[in-house]
């Protein structure tokens, strides 16, 4: 009878070890086979997603495997790339010194500016979420607005500013705290503060407006069966209601964030000048400019490309890993 019982199971156990191995080598035309024939039938589909793939992969796919191609070779833009190896790799973490401190800059920024300018954004946004429209609105604006005005950095030049009209010397020398006005954006002890201070100030900008349409389209009824469910505070709403059914907004609001809190450049050259003095203020991206559009070293300015793309996919897949543990 039992023999009967497993001649009749025509599927069994999956196979281990060698002849499992065969066996899936076996089927594996069918299986491409079966996904040509899921391609066919679904052709349309297909058809109408392809330029979206197609510019996806001409504007981001292909100039990262380019520059990732161009960091093993030697490339003046004059010149052929000649084949070099990881002679780039090997001189960035070696011999340049000035790229270690812009390391070190780059990865303080991150872990300083990162978590607390996302957390800031949930939680600006979660306080004026329960606002009346009208109010709500408002604020938004207040709250968004650094991010999309220019010229930004003169507000805080003006406030730093090296002489005593600055409002910072100005202030303190009133009060009797300094005598004489401090250099803030010339003396590498105060460079790198300054920096985050205005990161953080400007950081609140897609995130928040992300975190603020989450949570307008969270279903109220999961409140009420999380209420039936024992659900008896608003920090247990927040965590088993809230952030689940927000968890697309959460991803996209870090990736986000991210990528901001790696590629700070921009308000360090207008800031505090390039480069800054003792490179107190050289991050990564400044180090890449540095070497790609002045020095015209493209296959070594691909090599540091490639470094801060490895570092901001690596934080990418451990946020989304502590995403996923979200209302565990």
């Amino acid at each position: 009878m039992k023999q009967t019982v497993m001649n009749l199971n025509p599927i069994g156990p999956p196979e281990t070890g060698r002849h499992g191995r065969v066996a899936a080598l076996r089927a594996l035309p069918a299986r491409i086979g079966r996904v040509f024939r899921e391609m066919k039938k679904n052709k349309h589909a297909y058809a109408l997603i392809a330029p979206y793939f197609l510019i996806f992969g001409t504007f981001t796919v292909f100039p990262v495997l380019m520059s990732l191609a161009l960091s093993f070779t030697s490339f003046n833009m004059l010149e052929p790339p000649k084949w070099v190896g990881w002679h780039n790799y090997a001189r960035l973490f070696v011999q340049d010194d000035i790229f270690l401190i812009a390391l070190k800059n780059t990865l303080l920024f991150a872990l300083i500016t990162g978590p607390i300018s996302y957390m800031a954004c949930f939680l600006f946004a979660w306080l004026i979420n329960e606002l009346p429209p009208k109010l709500r609105a408002l604020l938004t604006l207040i709250l968004y607005a650094p991010s999309i005005s220019g010229n930004t950095y003169l507000i805080w030049q003006t406030l730093f500013a090296s002489d005593s009209y600055g409002y910072a010397n100005s202030f303190l020398m009133k009060w009797g705290v300094i005598m004489e006005p401090i250099q803030w954006l010339q003396d590498p002890r105060f460079m790198l503060g300054i920096l985050i201070l205005v990161q953080l100030w400007l950081s609140l900008g897609t995130s928040f407006l992300a975190f603020i349409a989450g949570l307008q389209n969270v279903d109220r009824t999961l409140y009420e069966a999380g209420a039936i469910d024992g659900v008896r505070n608003r920090w247990q709403e927040l965590w088993f209601i809230t952030l689940p059914a927000m968890r697309p907004q959460l991803l996209f609001g870090a990736v986000i964030q991210i990528t901001l809190a790696f590629s700070v450049a921009e308000i360090s050259i207008y800031m505090i000048g390039f480069p800054s003095v003792d490179y107190a203020a050289h991050t990564i991206v400044t180090h890449l400019v540095d070497y790609g559009s002045i020095r015209f070293e493209m296959g070594y300015a691909s090599a540091i490309a490639t470094v801060l793309f490895t570092m901001m996919l690596c934080t990418n897949l451990l946020t989304r890993k502590l995403l996923g543990k979200v209302g565990e």
